[in-house]
């Protein structure tokens, strides 16, 4: 495994999620995200925000969220997520790495943060999206049950 390093100081590594229905896709992220640095800062993206980016609210609200990411053993602190701009949050967090899904790899956005974070000596790694589950198979998987459930009654 790589790991982001400079010689005899302590990389701080940043990622963000909304984390809804906490998941294994979720764990996978963060587990390689702190096998990757020394100290794992992740935001945890606020209801409002998600609505404004994604167009729906989290199931799960954002204060419980932020909880269950707290709990999470890999993650060595937690912030709020209220903005979608990440040179914004690394002059806040002062990140070394930042992490994201590989689905952003090779976009115009990322590939001009790519060079933004270069200048300021910040890597990004990207990691494998799993496959097989995700929040949104998850919500749709609920909506199913629960129309089913409805039809039925």
């Amino acid at each position: 495994m790589w790991r982001t390093q400079r010689a005899g100081t302590r990389v701080i590594g940043y990622t963000t999620g909304v984390y809804d229905m906490f998941h294994i896709g979720h764990l996978n992220v963060l587990r390689r995200a702190r096998e990757a640095c020394d100290h794992l800062v992740v935001g945890v993206t606020t209801d409002e925000l998600s609505l404004a980016a994604k167009g729906k609210t989290p199931i799960v609200p954002f204060e419980e969220r932020l909880d269950i990411v707290r709990a999470i053993r890999h993650v060595d602190e937690v912030v709020p997520q209220t903005s979608m701009d990440k040179l914004e949050a690394w002059e806040k967090v002062g990140f070394d790495a930042v992490f994201v899904g590989d689905d952003w790899k090779g976009t115009d956005k990322w590939n001009a943060l790519e060079r933004e974070f270069a200048v300021r000596g910040v890597s990004v790694h990207y990691f494998a999206y799993t496959q097989h589950t995700s929040s949104t198979m998850l919500r749709a998987a609920l909506t199913r049950i629960t129309e089913s459930g409805s039809a039925a009654g």
